[in-house]
C-alpha cells in the first residue's frame, strides 16, 4: 500500500497539471514574448460581451469563438457576482467557465470588474454601491458627489482587494494547469468629467510633494502643480489609481503569480492635453511612465482601441509598443475594418489582439463596433486567426527574436515600406494579381477592394536574406534598398506553407512565374510564405 501511494504521488507530481509552468513575459532587446506552458504564445483572443459572464450565456459564446479560431477568451468576473452579500463568496461561474473553456481548448483571461469598469462602479455589489459613507465617491470642487469611487477610499480598496484575493485563491486551487493565463484587476480605470478627486483628503495630498519615484522620473521636486504643470490633475489621479490597482495586483500575485495588466480607455492619440481628461487617471498613453512607477506589480498596460481612423490606430500602437511594455491590443472594435490592424499589431511583435463582443447574445456596441456580428464580420478576424492558431507559438518565438514589421491599408491606399538591412519591403493595395498599376495599354476594372478598408501584411526577417511573410488583400514587393551599380535583386525561392507541431517549416507548394512576376499577391484568404532573396549581376 505504501509503495502504491508513493508511486501515485510521483505520478501526480510528474503530471502536466502539477508541473504546469506559470505564464510569464520574457523581454530581450526591446522585444517581448508571452510564455505559456514554457513556450512563446500569441494570444488570438475574443472578448465576450459584458453580460455574457453567466452560465446561461456560455452556449452562445463557444460557437462564435470556434468560428473566430481564437485560442484565448476574455471573460468578465463581476465583484457583485462573486460577493453579492458581504463576506459570502460564490465562484460557481468560475468553476463552470473553467470546465467549458478546457472542453473548448481555449485559454482564459479574466477581467475583474470591481471598483472600476469603464470608470464606473456598476459592477460593485449593492452593499458597496449604496453606502457612499463607507465607500466614498469622488467630489467636485463645489462639493458635489461624482459618479466614480474615490481611489482614496481605503475601505473600498480593502473590500475589493479581499474579494480579488479570494478569486485568486480559488484559481490556485481549481486551476493548477493555468487555463487562466492572465488577469486584469480592474477595467478601464479613471474618471470622465472630473480630472481628479477634490475631497478633503485628495486636496491635502495634492498640495503636498509628489512621491520620490515621480520626482526622480521628472528630474525635479515639488508639489504636483510644480512638477507636472498643466498635467498635474491627470498625473495625480493616475498615480493614485495606479497605486490602488497595484495593491490589488500585489495581493493577488502573492496567492497565484499570474500575469496582470491594466487597460486604457483612450483619449486623443496626438494631443496629450486633450487626452488628459478622456478619461483622467487610467493608463493613458501620456501617463505610461507614471503608471510604471506607481504599479510595479503590473506586467504591462494595454490600449483599448475603438478608433477606426488608420492614422490614430497606428499612433496608439506606437504609444504602447515600448521596450518596457509588451504590446497587447486588449480590446478593439469587432467591425470588419478593424481586422486589418491585426497585421501591424503582430508586425510590431504584439503578444495578442482581441476584438470585443465576440458572442451570439445579440448585443452590438455600434458605432464602436459592428452593427451585426454576421459570419462575414467574424471571418474578417477569424480568417487571420485560422492561419495563425496552428503557428501561434512559432510566430511568437520569431517575432520576439527577429526584426518584424506590419502594415494595414490606409484610406488613400498608399504604398507603405520598411527596410530590413539591405532589403526594402513594400506593401501595395488595390492591385490585381497580374500586371502593374501604370499599365494603360489594356482596360482594367477597378479592384474589388478599392475604397474598402481591408488589406495588410506582417513580415519577419528570419535570416539576412530570408523572410516569413503573411498577408491578405495586399501585394508585397521585395527589393534592394540601396543597390550597388550593376546589382539586381531576385526572389530565389518562395514557398507557401506552415509550421508543424515541432516548429518545422512544411511547404505545400512553391510560387513562381505569374505568382511572383508582379510581386507577391495575397487575396482575401490569409496565406503564409517563406521568401528567400538574392542578387545577380
Amino acid at each position: 500500500m505504501k509503495r502504491f501511494l508513493l508511486a501515485f504521488l510521483a505520478l501526480l507530481v510528474a503530471s502536466p497539471a502539477a508541473a504546469a509552468e506559470l505564464p510569464r513575459i520574457v523581454s530581450n532587446n526591446g522585444r517581448h514574448a508571452m510564455m505559456v506552458d514554457g513556450q512563446p504564445f500569441l494570444m488570438l483572443t475574443g472578448q465576450v460581451n459584458n453580460s455574457s459572464n453567466y452560465p446561461a450565456a456560455l452556449p452562445k459564446v463557444w460557437p462564435v469563438i470556434r468560428q473566430l479560431h481564437a485560442n484565448t477568451v476574455q471573460v468578465p468576473i463581476g465583484w457583485e457576482q462573486v460577493e453579492p452579500v458581504e463576506g459570502r463568496f460564490d465562484f460557481s461561474f468560475v468553476e463552470e467557465l473553467l470546465r467549458q473553456a478546457r472542453a473548448n481548448d481555449v485559454r482564459l483571461i479574466l477581467l475583474w470588474f470591481g471598483t472600476w469598469k469603464n470608470t464606473s462602479p456598476n459592477y460593485t455589489p449593492e452593499w458597496v454601491k449604496t453606502d457612499t459613507r463607507r465607500f466614498p465617491r469622488m467630489k467636485t470642487a463645489e462639493g458635489r458627489t461624482h459618479y466614480v469611487l474615490s481611489p482614496h477610499g481605503r475601505a473600498t480598496l480593502e473590500a475589493d482587494r479581499r474579494a480579488f484575493v479570494r478569486l485568486m485563491q480559488h484559481l490556485k486551487a481549481a486551476d493548477p494547469q493555468h487555463t487562466v493565463i492572465m488577469v486584469q484587476p480592474q477595467n478601464e480605470a479613471g474618471s470622465y468629467g472630473l480630472a481628479r478627486d477634490r475631497s478633503a483628503e485628495a486636496e491635502r495630498l495634492f498640495a503636498g510633494a509628489v512621491p520620490a519615484e515621480l520626482a526622480k522620473l521628472k528630474g525635479k521636486r515639488g508639489t504636483w502643480s510644480q512638477v507636472f504643470g498643466d498635467f498635474a490633475d491627470q498625473a495625480f489621479m493616475s498615480w493614485h489609481v495606479a497605486r490602488y490597482i497595484d495593491e490589488m495586483a500585489e495581493a493577488g500575485k502573492a496567492v497565484k503569480n499570474l500575469l496582470m495588466y491594466a487597460n486604457a480607455a483612450l483619449g486623443d492619440p496626438f494631443d496629450a492635453k486633450a487626452a488628459s481628461t478622456s478619461p483622467s487617471g487610467g493608463p493613458q498613453w501620456n501617463m505610461i511612465d507614471v503608471w510604471k512607477a506607481a504599479a510595479p506589480n503590473l506586467d504591462f498596460v494595454a490600449p483599448d482601441i475603438y478608433n477606426r481612423d488608420h492614422r490614430a490606430y497606428m499612433a496608439y500602437l506606437g504609444h504602447y509598443d515600448r521596450p518596457d511594455n509588451p504590446l497587447f491590443v486588449a480590446e478593439t472594435g469587432n467591425a470588419a475594418e478593424y481586422a486589418r490592424f491585426f497585421w501591424p499589431t503582430i508586425g510590431k511583435g504584439g503578444i495578442g489582439f482581441a476584438p470585443f463582443g465576440m458572442d451570439a447574445t445579440g448585443y452590438s456596441n455600434y458605432p464602436l463596433g459592428a452593427k451585426t456580428l454576421d459570419a462575414a464580420t467574424i471571418d474578417a478576424f477569424g480568417s487571420k486567426f485560422q492561419l495563425f492558431r496552428p503557428i501561434a507559438r512559432e510566430w511568437a518565438r520569431i517575432a520576439s527574436t527577429s526584426p518584424a514589421w506590419g502594415a494595414a491599408k490606409a484610406p488613400d491606399a498608399a504604398d507603405q515600406s520598411h527596410v530590413f538591412g539591405r532589403w526594402r519591403v513594400t506593401a501595395q493595395f488595390e492591385l490585381w494579381e497580374f500586371g502593374e498599376r501604370d499599365w494603360t495599354w489594356i482596360k482594367t476594372d477597378p479592384h474589388p477592394t478599392k475604397g474598402v478598408p481591408v488589406g495588410g501584411m506582417a513580415v519577419a526577417q528570419i535570416g539576412p536574406d530570408e523572410f516569413l511573410l503573411a498577408g491578405a488583400d495586399v501585394r508585397v514587393r521585395f527589393g534592394l534598398d540601396k543597390a550597388v551599380a550593376g546589382e539586381n535583386s531576385m526572389m530565389v525561392r518562395v514557398e507557401e506553407g506552415t509550421f508543424d507541431g515541432e516548429g518545422r517549416w512544411t511547404m505545400s507548394r512553391a510560387w513562381n512565374g505569374d505568382q511572383t512576376d508582379y510581386g507577391l499577391n495575397f487575396k482575401s484568404e490569409p496565406t503564409l510564405l517563406r521568401v528567400k532573396l538574392g542578387t545577380y549581376r
